[in-house]
């Protein structure tokens, strides 16, 4: 009675718990959706972050933070967001989507990949307890230019510098092993008929996004290493009063600072490439074109390093090297941008959320883009170098492109993750509200720039336009986080309380492969995959079964 007892109920691993089975997990799809989870909790952080340095500045002479405290605030957002919100929420779409796109039932190291992600989360924790470190968290801006990051009584004693290079080694592991992982699984593993020329856009974006890592993050892990060795071992890499070169590690931080921009720049584009089409009912206009020019803008970001570095007092030989590489790198950019206006020409575009979301990526990537060519020329570099026209460029860039894609590409691939559609109405008014709020926090920033206030200061004086546009600035900066609240607002309302209407497999009629299985998809992914004959494989199934009926 007893054996037959224990044959009707088997033991329950502990793995298949509720929690533990996330734990544990080695699927794509639940990798992915961590990262992504995991993004959007450093997001709101780092996000808290900023708006507390615009209630310091929305005032002259304000005493909310002290000057340190603002140079902690400082260091830690912009080290949130770059490492632990953009990179590895693109990470997180990458797992999540890559396998489903290219027809494969998982990436090809699963136990990598939880790897990776764990690191992630390692790095993130480590980064965060520097708050809890001696001498408080780091505060020598999240590039960490010596000497303002070497041991010394005036920079940065304590241990929160070193928390800080401890997680980049850690963030630096993960990401080395998500792109050797991506890169096998996308040359090995898809789907029959798949060929380079019928690969997904955003496939080819996370190829270069994986190449790209590889090739940059050795230089910075280098860097950072010889930083903490000036630290906590006594040697003088980076000490000019002890023979040390502090120019060294800008070349070598900035020689990964500028791949990493484009890190988080081609999946962002690689998004939208994949969304115009569907909402414009109509191919991505030149599919070769977009595609090599995704490998152009990677080759070319290589070459353009010391663009960041015009005012150190490098040869006007390779300053005008320099500036002319970086104007170069318009070219694929602008074919880029050519091509998807030509995309949604004449289309019949469906204005849902995440058309536009990749229009306003489109607008105001543009805007920050334009912004870099004005920067390229090192006559006008030298100018506005270290002022607030550099923040408001590379927010443009950063926030206005790569954070509106994420939101377009959350907001289209929800239903596939999760099965429910988030609520158009809510989706729209975030939009509008975060358009609004990111044009009046950053616009007027350009201009602060131009009337010549340097960035990383903590306070101003009386007097002058500085106080208009910055308040102006802050006011923008509750708006952007008003916009904000409204989409953790619309999760809850889909999932929490589960208005969310439910979605079928294909709810927008799109063209690639991850559509053509459930949604959310099973464990293995596909029952059956079928043969690829174009970049567009669910349209021509879609046509060959209208012309069967």
């Amino acid at each position: 009675m007893a054996a037959r007892s224990e044959a009707a109920y088997p033991p329950v691993s502990w793995k298949t718990g509720r929690i533990a089975s996330w734990l544990v997990t080695v699927d794509h799809k639940r990798i992915g959706i961590m990262y992504i989870a995991t993004s959007i909790f450093f997001f709101l952080l780092g996000g808290i972050l900023a708006v507390l340095m615009r209630a310091q500045l929305a005032t002259p002479n304000e005493s909310f933070l002290t000057r340190n405290s603002y140079n902690e605030l400082m260091t830690m957002h912009g080290t949130t967001m770059i490492f632990l919100v953009v990179v590895p929420i693109l990470a997180g779409f990458g797992n999540y989507l890559v396998p489903l796109m290219i027809g494969a039932r998982d990436m090809a190291f699963p136990r990598l990949n939880a790897l990776s992600y764990w690191l992630y989360l390692l790095g993130g924790i480590v980064l965060w307890l520097s708050w809890f470190a001696s001498g408080g968290a780091p505060k020598a801006g999240w590039w960490s230019y010596p000497p303002l990051s070497e041991n010394l009584p005036y920079a940065s004693p304590g241990h929160g510098q070193d928390y800080w290079i401890l997680s980049i080694h850690l963030l630096t592991l993960s990401s080395i092993a998500g792109a050797i992982n991506f890169i096998v699984t996308i040359h090995n593993m898809r789907a029959r008929g798949m060929t380079w020329m019928r690969m997904p856009l955003f496939v080819w974006s996370i190829e270069t996004y994986s190449i790209l890592l590889l090739a940059a993050l050795p230089t910075v892990s280098a860097a950072v290493t010889l930083l903490l060795l000036d630290r906590q071992a006594g040697t003088h890499f980076f000490l000019p009063s002890q023979g040390g070169n502090a120019v060294l590690y800008q070349h070598m931080f900035w020689f990964f600072g500028h791949p990493e921009v484009y890190v988080m720049v081609l999946p962002a584009m690689g998004m939208v490439s994949e969304i115009l089409p569907v909402f414009a009912r109509k191919p991505i206009f030149g599919y070769k074109a977009v595609a090599f020019s995704t490998l152009g803008i990677a080759f070319f970001s290589m070459l353009v390093w010391a663009h960041h570095m015009f005012t150190v007092g490098m040869p006007i030989g390779l300053d005008s090297f320099f500036m002319l590489s970086s104007m170069v790198i318009a070219v694929p950019t602008g074919i880029k941008i050519f091509n998807w206006i030509a995309t949604t020409w004449r289309g019949n575009l469906i204005f849902d959320t995440p058309l536009l979301f990749a229009l306003g990526f489109l607008a105001l990537f543009t805007m920050g883009g334009l912004s870099g060519i004005f920067l390229a020329a090192f006559p006008v570099d030298w100018q506005v170098n270290d002022s607030y026209f550099i923040v408001a460029h590379f927010h443009y860039v950063a926030f206005g492109g790569i954070v509106f894609a994420l939101f377009g590409g959350l907001y289209y691939w929800w239903p596939k993750m999760f099965g429910r559609l988030l609520d158009e109405r809510l989706g729209k008014l975030h939009f509008w509200l975060l358009f609004a709020g990111f044009n009046l926090t950053f616009l007027p920033q350009h201009m602060l720039g131009l009337l010549g206030m340097p960035r990383r200061i903590s306070t101003y004086h009386h007097g002058g336009l500085w106080e208009v546009y910055n308040l102006l600035s802050s006011i923008g900066s509750g708006i952007t986080a008003l916009a904000v609240l409204v989409f953790v607002v619309n999760v809850w309302v889909t999932h929490g309380l589960r208005r969310g209407v439910r979605a079928s497999n294909d709810p927008w009629l799109a063209d690639t492969l991850e559509w053509y299985t459930t949604s959310p998809p099973p464990p293995h992914n596909f029952d059956t995959v079928p043969y690829v004959t174009s970049a567009r494989p669910l349209r021509d199934l879609r046509r060959r079964l209208a012309e069967q009926t």
